[in-house]
């Protein structure tokens, strides 16, 4: 055997005089070979230092145990949960997790999926980013029999699985304790228009505020394409307003937190001259001096377990069950509790 070169089973064969198969079936712990056999093959095995070839045993059963997973961003603390959720689940069943963030590129989000399916993953768990409006991909996905599941940010297609948060409920919960407090100027710092959880946002937040007899204002809601500037510009915008707002919702917590800065900024004293309540619920809240009056918890922890269990269903099942869209219903956190 030349050094340096992976030894094979048939090497392990030469050495011990018996067929290849003999040897093949004692590694894998065959009924058939008796115990006598399988350990003096493991022993010369481990003496040989053989590592079974994992392209073989992948090309045989037509497996890669591995599954991807894309996201926006791995460093957010909402997809950290997330993650250790899916790598929990994978773990269990022994498979490796591929990670790639696509940084809410586009372009960059469709080449991760491409490489992805070049190496043949056995499924991918993805939240879109959120600038991604081509989803083409789902059906070069889905010729390519890789099943995708979807969670958190989902596109707007048919016939795909997905779980998400039921982003209404929280919203309810935010009005009316911004009403109990006594708000009434309640406005809505919303994501980029064209997405589907910031229509869900703005139909629950016209809702929410009808509940409580609140007429909805058009100059309350504004936009953000989730940069720092166009946080900034949101404020901005609602803080010329005549009347201005006393309560804010908003998108998420790094919205808030710009968000938060520039109201300082102008010289207004934060949960006196305005109030703030997020989608999120930022970890890091609690350390803070003067955090938001509440967040939206979305449970991404949740999300990325259901998610990762669904891909697995789909994986191993003989028959494609119909697509399927799990909610997890958001809830309102406090954080001075």
């Amino acid at each position: 055997m030349k050094e340096g070169k992976p030894t094979t089973i048939k090497e392990i064969a030469k050495r011990l005089k018996i067929s290849p198969s003999t040897v093949s079936r004692a590694l894998n712990g065959h009924p058939s070979i008796g115990l006598v056999t399988t350990m003096r093959v493991k022993q010369v095995a481990e003496e040989l230092n053989y590592e079974p070839n994992q392209t073989a045993i992948f090309f045989k059963q037509r497996k890669t145990f591995t599954i991807g997973v894309v996201l926006p961003r791995l460093s957010e603390p909402f997809f950290a949960e997330a993650i250790s959720e899916i790598e929990n689940v994978a773990n269990e069943r022994k498979y490796t997790v591929i990670m790639g963030q696509s940084l809410d590129d586009q372009d960059r989000e469709r080449r991760i999926l491409q490489t992805l399916k070049t190496h043949r993953v056995d499924g991918l768990l993805m939240s879109i980013g959120k600038n991604t409006h081509d989803y083409s991909f789902v059906e070069w996905l889905e010729s390519a029999n890789i099943p995708v599941v979807f969670f958190d940010c989902v596109p707007d297609v048919d016939h795909t699985y997905q779980v998400v948060s039921d982003l209404t409920a929280g919203m309810f919960e935010a009005i009316d304790l911004f009403v109990s407090c006594g708000h009434r100027a309640i406005s809505l710092i919303n994501g980029p228009v064209k997405r589907p959880e910031s229509r869900e946002r703005e139909t629950a937040y016209r809702k929410g505020l009808e509940r409580q007899g609140i007429s909805f204002e058009q100059a309350y809601v504004v936009h953000t394409d989730l940069t720092q500037q166009g946080n900034e510009a949101a404020i901005a915008q609602l803080l010329t307003l005549p009347d201005r707002p006393s309560a804010v919702v908003s998108f998420n917590d790094y919205v808030t937190l710009d968000v938060m800065k520039a109201v300082r900024q102008r010289g207004l004293t934060l949960n006196q001259d305005i109030h703030f309540i997020s989608y999120a619920n930022y970890p890091l809240w609690k350390y803070m001096e003067n955090p938001p009056m509440a967040s939206i918890e979305q449970f991404p922890g949740k999300q990325g377990k259901k998610a990762a269990e669904l891909l697995f269903e789909l994986m191993e099942a003989k028959d494609k069950p119909q697509p399927s869209k799990t909610v997890f219903k958001s809830r309102l956190i406090h954080q001075n509790s």
